[in-house]
């Protein structure tokens, strides 16, 4: 089968991705330079509130389960591509598509080392800020003199992935919902603006473990439902609350296993990526005769195109020269109920029941949802 994009959900850069909240985020708090693709309203404070794993469709499948994040407006955004974790907060962090701050996946091959790295575990031997080097939009809004903070587990403070996306904000580090909350209220209250972002990871953990719609899952949401109750009932007056997510979570139960099946193995030299969406890294000059393997052999269980066409599909948006090797030179995109795993090497990818990273649209859509305080 050829390229053919029938049923993707592709990336609504610059009119309705989560690329393009922060900048909103910048104008609205009248930093200069932002631009208000959302047209988010003036407010003196904002607070980011970041539910990994919330997909629009499957917040609306169980809004019994989340009443006060059904009653909120809002709208839906696509992630960007691959709908997956490092991207999105990358986005999240710049304002930028992937092909502008270079996270293109978890798993990337680094072309002046020849390695294959995990973005979220990182690489001692990279520098956060030169591997991403665009500025973040929180270093834009603090040198216009707003107070900015980042909220997340202290697990994550100084790491390489938290430099390359968060740099510029006060990391403020809460692990456990009531302290979450509390350092939400502390430093929202710093300063005359405020730009404090929020993030928690436990509906995304809960989904890869037990599938997403899971009893787990769904009792999870409601305690995600109450977080999002307590942060909206905190906020300063003047605040505006958007609750967002990086992407949503099908549960695929069809495997093909790369590290078992000998024509997705031939001519490769780094199998990047994740389980719905595979970066195939080529030996030089093997690169046609994979795209004819990994094509034959996933068939139309997935979208299996070149980097040069999901580039020019608009899959990352404009992408830096400097920045195409690090995807992929086959790019395969499971959609259905396909994973693409690989047992040996990826032994806890290939265990998880819920996944994330495809081009469908369970998986790219995310809420955008709104509580503004007079």
């Amino acid at each position: 089968m050829g390229f053919d994009l029938d049923g993707a959900e592709v990336p609504r850069y610059g009119a309705g991705a989560l690329a393009d909240l922060t900048p909103s985020v910048l104008a609205a708090l009248g930093v200069p330079d932002g631009r208000n693709v959302l047209d988010l309203p003036q407010a003196r404070r904002v607070c980011v509130l970041l539910i990994d794993g919330l997909g629009w469709e499957q917040l609306h499948e169980h809004a019994e389960y989340a009443p006060f994040l059904s009653s909120l407006p809002g709208r839906k955004l696509t992630a960007g591509f691959p709908a997956t974790t490092v991207t999105s907060l990358a986005s999240l962090g710049t304002g930028l598509p992937p092909g502008g701050h270079g996270l293109v996946h978890i798993r990337v091959a680094v072309p002046e080392t020849g390695k294959l790295i995990n973005c979220l575990k990182w690489d001692d031997s990279l520098d956060p800020a030169s591997f991403q080097a665009a500025p973040t939009a929180y270093e834009q809004a603090a040198a216009a003199g707003v107070h900015v903070a980042y909220v997340a587990s202290g697990a994550y403070r100084g790491s390489g992935f938290t430099t390359a996306t968060a740099r510029g904000a006060e990391y403020a580090p809460a692990d456990s919902l009531g302290q979450l909350i509390a350092q939400a209220e502390q430093e929202l209250r710093k300063g005359d603006r405020s730009f404090v972002t929020v993030y928690h990871p436990d509906l995304d953990a809960t989904g890869h473990r037990h599938g997403v719609g899971s009893p787990a899952w769904r009792y999870q949401l409601a305690f995600v439902d109450q977080l999002a109750e307590r942060v909206a009932g905190i906020l300063p007056p003047g605040t505006a609350l958007y609750i967002t997510a990086d992407h949503g979570m099908t549960n695929p139960s069809d495997r093909v296993d790369a590290d078992e099946v000998k024509a997705l193995q031939e001519g490769v030299a780094h199998l990047g990526g994740d389980a719905r969406s595979r970066y195939v890294y080529a030996v030089p000059g093997a690169e046609a005769d994979v795209l004819a393997a990994w094509r034959e052999t996933l068939g139309d269980r997935a979208w299996v195109c070149t980097r040069d066409e999901a580039v020019a599909a608009g899959w990352f948006g404009t992408v830096s020269p400097e920045l195409l090797p690090r995807i992929g030179d086959v790019v395969a995109v499971a959609h259905g109920d396909l994973a693409i795993v690989a047992s040996e090497r990826e032994p806890l990818v290939t265990q998880m029941v819920g996944m994330h990273g495809s081009l469908v649209s369970a998986e790219m859509l995310i809420p955008l949802l709104t509580d503004h305080r007079a």
